[in-house]
């Protein structure tokens, strides 16, 4: 049988379903989960070893207001709807959310027009409360800003989240409603049936559906060609960012951008869920869906950029680089029923502000399915709450007592950077997480300073505890990415 991120779910032997979901990113997932309401059968297939580990691995975790977004567009009217459904989904899984408003600021009058007219085309969309603030509200309510600054436009329904923690949790709850969920599971080809179903063939097994959601990121344009629908093109666009210490946390107290340009929203300075502030990204298309390098040229355009709107930026605060890559397919999202393979929905090109869309994406397609004559009948037992899951690092001292005196687990840090405790990992692989990636995601061990150096053995030995392995068959991400050649008994003999 395949492999499922999630233990204790009974599968059943026929691999027949209504719907199959190909990619288990934040699209892929709230897709699921809002599915998991009705009585349905539906699987979600992952390449990779974990969930959240294409996109949604990169994403800088921006809950946007929609203030950058085109009034005609599909991605500016789901960025909005998202934006609203997003505070409500965050209290049923038990997610963090922090809503801390964006300001997109500009350095010379004559930038005011431009300005205006982004608020104006935000107001179309409706985005609440904006409003353009002026140099003494700004020195007042950002006081590490450039004294150069003239005015900003402020949208306070922005906001910050997990990425990873999102997903995680979306499909943890839509797995506890029945969605079945398969990781190390690469579609290979599909095959058209004559009463109108599709066969996908797996490097595991094979599924029989009614309907197929291609939620495939990056390779959402290859899943679709294997159906027959050959005018969808993913073009990669990488962006490099910098994540700073966490010493840093209070550099900004919002989101700021610049002044975007007709290709990029710009390079920011984010506040996130963790702590860490963010520098970036850049923009540029790469032919290469692979490639994830950083660059000497990048780092020093997004330092340049940033310290125009905060200068006591430094190059040393910077803890960790990485690069991103966005599947883009054209200025707007993709979401359609193919006519030409009914039965087939494509949810493609879901570049920014997908993260923050993905509820409201989740509910277009279950629109898409309805309008095409799936009975979607509800579920009576529906389970839509979550328990939020245990992270000191953002828990009071007070609260912090308390679940060391229910559990000493949680007493025992394994990480000092970031202060999570053996209790936390071993809670983590219990609930689906098995590579050291899948723990830094749900936990944050290794995200530090230190890059896993003080607890990286730790977090082996806990995952060769739980998950009964031998430490030669751990990895970082997936196959290919294992940490230890051969244990210390072998060596010697």
């Amino acid at each position: 049988m395949g492999q499922r991120s999630f233990p204790g779910y009974n599968h059943l032997m026929q691999n027949l379903y209504d719907i199959i979901i190909i990619g288990g990113g934040v699209v892929g997932t709230a897709v699921s989960r809002e599915l998991s309401r009705y009585k349905l059968r539906t699987a979600l297939l992952e390449k990779e070893a974990e969930l959240a580990f294409g996109v949604s691995k990169s994403n800088s975790g921006i809950i946007h207001p929609g203030t950058q977004n085109p009034p005609d567009s599909l991605k500016g009217r789901l960025c909005v709807q998202g934006n609203r459904l997003i505070r409500s989904l965050a209290r049923e899984l038990g997610v963090h959310f922090v809503e801390t408003g964006e300001l997109i600021v500009i350095f010379h009058e004559e930038e005011l027009p431009g300005l205006l007219k982004l608020k104006a085309e935000a107001e179309q969309l409706r985005v609440p409360r904006l409003k353009i603030v002026d140099k003494k509200w700004l020195g007042k309510n950002e006081p590490n800003l450039s004294p150069e600054a003239y005015a900003a436009l402020y949208a306070p329904t922005a906001g910050i989240i997990s990425p990873y923690r999102l997903t995680y949790d979306l499909a943890e709850n839509a797995v506890k409603n029945g969605v079945e969920v398969y990781t190390d599971c690469r579609v290979e080809q599909i095959i058209r049936l004559k009463d109108r179903s599709f066969e996908v063939h797996t490097s595991q097994e094979k599924f029989t559906g009614k309907y197929i959601i291609n939620a495939a990121g990056l390779h959402a344009d290859e899943i679709s060609a294997m159906a027959g629908i050959s005018d969808l093109i993913i073009k990669a666009r990488k962006g490099e960012e910098y994540i700073l210490d966490k010493k840093k946390e209070h550099l900004v107290n919002h989101i700021l951008f610049p002044m975007p340009s007709p290709v990029s929203k710009g390079i920011l300075i984010i506040k996130t869920s963790d702590g860490n502030p963010m520098i970036g990204p850049t923009a540029e298309e790469t032919g290469d869906k692979t490639d994830l390098s950083t660059s000497p040229e990048g780092l020093v355009r997004v330092l340049e950029s940033v310290r125009k709107m905060v200068p006591t930026i430094r190059e040393q605060d910077i803890i960790a680089y990485f690069a991103g890559l966005r599947p883009s397919a054209g200025k707007d999202f993709i979401i359609r029923h193919e006519k030409k393979v009914p039965g087939f929905i494509n949810v493609a090109g879901i570049q920014s502000p997908g993260l923050t869309a993905s509820p409201a994406i989740a509910l277009m397609v279950r629109d898409i399915l309805a309008s095409d004559g799936l009975e979607l009948n509800k579920k009576k037992d529906f389970h839509k709450h979550r328990k939020a899951t245990v992270h000191l690092f953002s828990l009071p001292f007070s609260r912090i007592k308390k679940v060391i005196s229910r559990d000493p687990s949680y007493g025992d840090i394994v990480c000092r950077c970031e202060m999570v405790s053996s209790g936390e990992i071993r809670e983590a692989v219990k609930r689906g997480a098995r590579t050291l990636d899948g723990i830094k995601f749900r936990t944050r061990a290794q995200a530090g300073r230190c890059h896993g150096g003080f607890c990286t053995t730790r977090i082996l030995k806990i995952l060769k505890e739980e998950l009964n392995l031998p430490v030669t068959k751990l990895t970082k991400r997936g196959a290919g990415s294992e940490v230890v050649v051969r244990e210390k008994e072998q060596a010697d003999n």
